[in-house]
């Protein structure tokens, strides 16, 4: 409890007034992620694999963008660093856990952004959601991976819909402006996104289940994998709760040694 609540208050004064609301709560995902390190382990391996396969994929390597960075453990910040000129995070909160191990890694291209991606701004004032429309001003834009987000942008616009007297079918609305706005970029995109969950008792038994794109399909699967989000003994000794997780890569080109390859072969 002493470290949650040292990291709680250095990351108060760091964070925008508007965003200090969610301090707590990736403060909460911070000490869950530590105490479920090993039974995240396989689920954050998949996630770096999907990414490695993107950046060796993509056609240059200057600025990436993390969309939902968090707690830097989806996604292989480090690496990225030593492979693009920029890496820039986006989130609504920079845990200062997070800022002192991107210090004391020494990743001086690393750049923060704090911001809300879920359009629900948007939504509210009766326009038409872009959430990811600032991305079209990030000069040398190569890579964006948008990181274990999209099924968050649904859970809690579902929950400011409901303080604020809105219709829940605004979830279905923000989950498709996230993805089109995606697969509007002018760069390679790696999405990595949970799109259900199961809570299951010890013998297997499925006791309930819930779709997290609310009916939006996701974009073809390049992998799938499952991942204990709350694994047995967390919240109860007696249930779990696991979700289905997607890889997906978008707006991919092949590169230049690719597409002659795939020419010489077309014409033999």
């Amino acid at each position: 409890m002493i470290l949650e609540a040292l990291n709680y208050l250095a990351s108060l004064p760091v964070t925008a007034s508007l965003h200090r609301g969610f301090v707590r709560g990736s403060v909460n995902l911070w000490s869950r992620a530590r105490r479920c390190a090993s039974a995240w382990a396989e689920h954050e391996r998949h996630c770096h694999e999907a990414v490695r396969a993107a950046v060796s994929g993509g056609r240059q390597r200057r600025t990436v963008v993390v969309l939902g960075s968090g707690l830097v453990r989806d996604v292989p910040v480090e690496e990225l660093s030593r492979q693009f000129d920029t890496v820039v995070l986006v989130d609504l909160v920079h845990l200062a856990s997070v800022r002192l191990w991107i210090r004391a890694k020494g990743l001086k291209n690393v750049r923060l952004i704090e911001r809300d991606i879920s359009g629900f701004a948007d939504i509210a004032a009766q326009k038409e959601p872009e959430p990811l429309a600032f991305l079209r001003q990030v000069p040398y834009l190569d890579l964006v991976i948008s990181a274990n987000v999209l099924s968050q942008i649904g859970i809690g616009a579902g929950r400011k819909a409901e303080a604020a007297g809105l219709s829940q079918e605004i979830v279905p609305r923000l989950i498709s402006a996230h993805l089109d706005g995606l697969r509007g970029l002018p760069a390679d995109v790696c999405l990595l996104t949970d799109i259900a969950f199961k809570v299951v008792d010890r013998t297997g038994k499925v006791h309930q289940d819930a779709d997290l794109l609310h009916g939006i399909a996701p974009p073809a699967e390049a992998a799938r994998w499952s991942w204990p989000v709350i694994p047995t003994g967390e919240a109860s000794r007696d249930y779990q709760v696991v979700h289905t997780v997607i890889a997906s890569r978008l707006n991919c080109v092949p590169k230049p040694a690719e597409m002659a390859t795939a020419e010489h072969g077309d014409s033999a």
